[in-house]
């Protein structure tokens, strides 16, 4: 499946607009990896935990928005934006985007 950003794909016009297709995930942090994050991010060091968990966080997003749009009868998702937030503690990723059919 095409997965883009930009509102259509170059060279496949789209035959059929499905709607828009959401994914969500809210990931919270462990206890001891945001104890070593907070302590490396004082010294200046990147935070490989926080790094890991938003990885984590985007990649399943992306595959629950993913699985909505073939649900749909789709093969692309265009204009796909993502969206970060932390809520009490907790990481949370949203993907949306149109899902569509490309013509071949």
């Amino acid at each position: 499946m095409i997965v883009t950003t930009t509102p259509t794909v170059e060279g496949k016009p789209v035959a059929v607009y499905h709607g828009i297709v959401c994914g969500e995930a809210i990931l919270g942090a462990n206890i001891f990896r945001d104890l070593f994050a907070g302590i490396r991010d004082i010294v200046g060091g990147r935070s490989a935990a926080y790094e890991e968990e938003l990885a984590k966080a985007r990649e399943t997003a992306l595959r629950e928005m993913q699985d909505k749009a073939l649900e749909q009868g789709a093969n692309a998702v265009v204009g796909v934006d993502l969206d970060y937030e932390v809520i009490n503690n907790m990481l949370m990723v949203s993907a949306s985007g149109t899902a569509v059919t490309l013509a071949s």
